[in-house]
This record gives C-alpha cells, structure tokens and sequence, in this order.
C-alpha cells in the first residue's frame, strides 16, 4: 500500500473520530438553575392590563384570522361572565364568512378568538410582587413577537416584541416602517422591545428566569418574508423560505397561489425544510433572532437577555436544525435553557413521545405531558383509573427513557395554554388526556366550578408535583382556583384579589344550564401552592434527590416515596382516596427501631416502630415528613 494512501486512510479515520468526540461534546450540562426551579406560564394577552392606552385595536388585528371585524367590536370587560356574550358578539354571520358556519348558529369558540382583554407587559411587571410571593424562579411565556392574533402564534416578525404589549403602538409602528426586516443593519428597539428588556432586568433582579416562546416551524400569513413572496411571487428573494404548491397566475383574475400550511391551516405558512434543513437564509435570521434576544446589547454578556427557549411544535423541525440551534444559544449563554413541545405522537391513539433522541445535543428539557397524564390516569380519573403500580411503573419509565439529569429540568406541568386546566379536569374525569375537553364541543363536558371534593384532589395533586422529580410549572391562575376547559377557556383572564367578577351562569351552547358559579380569587389555595412551593426551595432534596417508591402491601390508595441526598431523605405519603385511611406506613429497609417523623406541613410527628409505623389519613391527603 502506497505511503500516501496510509496518510490518507490515517486522516480519514481521524476526522471521522474527530466527529464522533465532537458529536459528543456538544451535549452541554443541563443549566444548573433549571435543576431547582419552579415555572411559572403567562399567557400575556390575559394576565393582566397594565396600560389601558395600548389596548389592541381593529388596526393591530388587521390581516390576521378571521380577516374581518364586526361593527362595534371592543376590549372586552376583563371581569365579565366568560360565555356571555358581549353586545359586538351577538348575531356575528359567521355563515357569511366561512363554509363550516350555519346561519343563527353561535359559534362560541370563532367569537372567542376575535376577543381582546389588553394584557400587557406592564401587567406582568405590576403583578411581578405575586409571581415572586408565590415563589416562583423562571417564567415561560407563550409568544411575545408582534403578531395580529390573541395567541401570537402568527408571527408578523420576529425581531419585535408585539407593539400592543408595549407603551406606544402607534410610535412602534413608525419603526417598523422605518426598517427592512431582511436587514439586521435597519433593525431599531421599539417601545415594547424597550420594555420587554426592562421586565427582564427586573425579573432578574428578582432571581426569576424569563424563558420566552420560538415558533420557528411557521409563520403568520402576515409575516414580512412571507408578505413578500405573495406580492412578488417566483421574484421573492424569500420565495425559497416555503413550500409553495403553485404560483398566481397574473393572466387570470382567481389567485392560484397554494402553499403549506401548518396542519393544513392557510393563517400559519410553514417554514420549507429540504434534506438539508431550513434554508441557509432562514436559518440565519432565526440565529439572528436569538442573538438579539439573548444579548440585547451584543456586548458579549447574555445577562441582559433571555435565559433560554420554549420551541413550538418541536417534532415537526428536523432534529439536525434543533442541534444547530443548540450550539449556537449554548455558546451565548452555556446556561440558557432549551425545552421542546414534544407531546403526542400519535394523538389518536394517546401515544405520546418518548424525547430521548431531543437529549442527545439538542433540547434540555420537554414539557413533560407523560407526567400530566400519569396523575391524570391515577388520581384524577375514576372507571378509567390505574392502580398504583400502573402509576409508578408510569413514572419510571419516564426515569428510565431520560438521563437523570434530563428528568430533574423537564416541565412537570398538569395543564397548559393547549389543555383543559387542572381543576376542570378534575371536574370532568374519565378521558384520555387532551382528549373531549370543551363544553362547546362536547356536551358531556361540565363547565363548572370545581367542589370541595375536587378543589382537595388539586391541593394533592400539587403537593405531588412539587415533590416529585422534575421541575414544577404552574399554568397562571390554577393556584388562584381558575378553572376552564381546552382553549380558548383555558385563556380567561386572571382572577385577581382586589376585584369583583362576575358569576359565570353562561352556557357556550344553545340550550344548555349550568350552575352559577362565583368567581373570585381562593386565598386558601394560593397559600397551599405557597406553602408547597415554599418547602421545595427550603429542602433540596425535593428537586435534587433521588428517588424511591414505597408501594404498600395492598392497592388501597396510599403511595409513598422518598427524595434522598447524602442520606437526607424527605418522605412524601398520599392518599389517593375519597376515603379516611388508617395506614401502615412502608418505610425504607434500612429505617429501624423506634422513629420520629415529623411533617413539614404542619406540627404532626409520627412515631413508633419504623416497621409497624401507624398513620391516619384524611381524603386526599398528602403528608411530607422529614425525621427530627
């Protein structure tokens, strides 16, 4: 063999293990913070109305769904009764606008989108003092760029915070004029962006992350790139940045132009991917997005930006592109924190992602749906429930499926923007998760306020989330007793302690009653979550510990398990029945003779025979004990 041909197979094989230990290498830690951290989810258009003056109007709307305003459309009353119908809502034709629609037909759900209530990034910064009370350390937000939607789902642009967030729309509108979005060098700082950066800086003044929303599978139809390819068609500079089906044809007068769109929705154009990814240009200017976001000034130090990304409909992006996108946030900020949308696989069959493959240098984190559903399939149901091994069997396999480091920073949340919230599930059990969640769909569905009964499962379940591994996030308003079925009810306005709502007796569906329900903000609930909340900051083990099940000798509803580190365990018991329970408790094997638990919750200590240890449990009670 010539001399060359061994130099050439010798470089060969060095660049291919180059490669691999790079490979390797590019999987950052997971950010320390997230490890200890407790979430919290705004929603912005509906936590709260900071500034009144930059409320939305017909000309923020203009573009977006369902591309028409009715005659005296307005703000609508931030404590009104949610299914009433306000008087610009009554006898909309939807049936003039869309085929779906019949005429007279309330369509509750099209009306709802079409609301504004005028929440605000001054809101936030108002109402910071109850995040920080609560104890909450990193907040995500569903997205903040300028888009013409309640939901900003459709971004109009990236490199701008929405101008109906911030204290001069019209002002930021001039800006926007003033630029040409396919030019870093014409970008400015509007109002809002000003703003945004303010709330930044004074979160983390406060110890809070801030996490903010990329929905970089698709665009709003009113995107600047994609607004340009319908004007100029095959001359769009952009016209490689989408999957276009067909071009107009300027000699006919119908408009031929087909694209994709995300789900097959024509408001969302999705981004074009090829086998290479997303197109070099694409590509850049959402690494673009995310440098302006993470270091504002580009001075080099990510302290004044963004502490991490919530990707949007993760699964639907190549992977290659995710890894791109994790090495170049880890090299701004090693730090910042990347969590996918990674849910269901197969919705109608309830198969939900296993994230793995996401672990392997490209997400730190998922909002973990399979803990949502464990609890759900446990605790919340009742025919449909499982039993208790069906329910840790359920967890470890989470435990098994992700590294443990993974497995400590996902979200574990209950509910979410997208589901039902937490207290209407507990209402309406004995379905598959995210599955026939809306009174205005399904008529079996209770719009309800939840009881006693229901409101102590709540109380359960959170003392479980935040004892569990993974890190806890709270959708805004369940730890105020908010209650609402899939989206749009799940958006409501947040229920706030110095106003006065009014009761919810509105039914979304012709004909139907439901009880009157008094709104109002549940002191004692909030000082439960801040009680709960409290005790995870105050015992790490409940966010850093190892974890092991004590499953009792029969399935009668009690479930153990400790959170251990150094060994310094809290011990964590519940009962998952309607039932008082007097209990045995299981205790690790290696606790013997006489022990003394005392609780973290209150002043009870349990004492006696760690092998014959005796308690009593209320309905739905959840005991955290630690040894004196």
């Amino acid at each position: 063999m010539k001399r060359s041909t061994i130099i050439g197979i010798l470089l060969f094989v060095t660049v291919i293990y180059s490669f691999k230990n790079y490979s390797e290498e590019i999987v950052y830690p997971v950010p320390t913070w997230a490890k200890t951290a407790v979430w919290y989810q705004i929603f912005p258009e509906r936590f709260w109305n900071g500034d009144s003056l930059n409320d939305p109007q017909p000309i923020d709307m203009a573009g977006g769904w369902p591309y028409f305003i009715p005659p005296g459309w307005q703000n609508s009353p931030w404590a009104s009764d949610w299914y009433k119908l306000q008087p610009w809502e009554e006898n909309i034709p939807w049936h003039k606008h869309f085929d779906w629609a019949k005429a007279g037909e309330v369509n509750f759900g099209a009306t709802a989108g079409l609301r504004r209530y005028g929440g605000d990034l001054q809101g936030v910064l108002d109402r910071l003092d109850h995040i920080e009370n609560l104890g909450i350390t990193a907040i995500y937000f569903n997205p903040l760029f300028e888009s013409p939607s309640l939901h900003k789902y459709d971004a109009t642009m990236y490199h701008h915070i929405d101008n109906n967030f911030g204290p001069n729309p019209a002002k930021d509108r001039e800006v926007w004029a003033a630029e040409n979005p396919g030019d870093l060098a014409t970008w400015q700082w509007t109002s809002a962006d000003s703003l945004f950066l303010k709330l930044i800086e004074e979160c983390h003044r406060r110890g809070i992350k801030v996490v903010i929303d990329g929905v970089f599978n698709h665009t709003g139809n009113m995107f600047w790139a994609f607004q340009d390819v319908q004007t100029e068609q095959q001359q769009s500079r952009y016209k490689d940045w989408y999957t276009i089906h067909q071009w107009d044809d300027p000699a006919t007068e119908a408009n031929e132009f087909r694209y994709e769109g995300w789900n097959g929705v024509s408001d969302l154009p999705e981004v074009r991917e090829d086998e290479n990814g997303f197109s070099p240009a694409f590509r850049d200017h959402v690494f673009a997005i995310v440098k302006r976001w993470m270091d504002p000034n580009g001075d080099g130090d990510p302290s004044d930006g963004i502490d991490g990304w919530r990707l949007d409909v993760a699964e639907k992006v190549g992977i290659e592109f995710w890894k791109e996108f994790y090495r170049y946030v880890k090299e701004i900020n090693p730090q910042a924190y990347i969590t996918g949308e990674l849910w269901w696989e197969d919705w109608n069959e309830n198969k939900m992602f296993n994230a793995a493959p996401w672990f392997n240098g490209a997400f730190d984190a998922v909002m973990n749906y399979r803990f949502a559903r464990a609890i759900k399939e446990y605790i919340i149901d009742d025919t449909m429930r499982i039993d208790t091994k069906g329910f840790v069997d359920s967890l470890q396999a989470v435990y098994k499926d992700y590294r443990w480091d993974n497995v400590l920073v996902c979200q574990n949340l209950m509910d979410s923007h997208d589901v039902d919230r937490l207290a209407s599930q507990i209402v309406n059990p004995d379905r598959w998760y995210d599955h026939d969640a809306t009174a205005i769909h399904h008529e079996k569905y209770s719009p309800r306020k939840p009881n006693a009964r229901e409101i102590a499962k709540q109380r359960m379940i959170i003392g479980i989330q935040m004892t569990l591994p993974g890190a806890p996030m709270i959708y805004y308003g369940d730890e105020v007793g908010m209650w609402g079925g899939d989206d749009p009810d799940c958006r409501k306005p947040m229920v706030w302690p110095e106003f006065s709502y009014e009761a919810e007796r509105s039914h979304p569906r012709t004909g139907f009653q439901r009880p009157v329900d008094s709104v109002e903000f549940d002191e004692s609930l909030f000082a439960w979550y801040r009680q709960v909340i409290g005790l995870r900051h105050k015992h790490p083990q409940l966010s850093l510990g190892e974890i092991e099940f004590l499953l009792p000798d029969s399935d009668n509803g009690v479930l153990g398990y400790t959170r251990t580190i150094e060994g310094e365990s809290i011990y964590v018991f519940f009962n998952n029945s309607e039932n008082t329970q007097s209990q045995t408790l299981t205790l690790p094997a290696n606790l013997t003779g006489n022990v003394s638990l005392e609780s973290l919750l209150n002043e009870t200590v349990i004492a006696g025979d760690a092998k014959r240890l005796p308690a009593t449990f209320q309905p739905y009670e959840i005991m955290i004990l630690k040894e004196k």
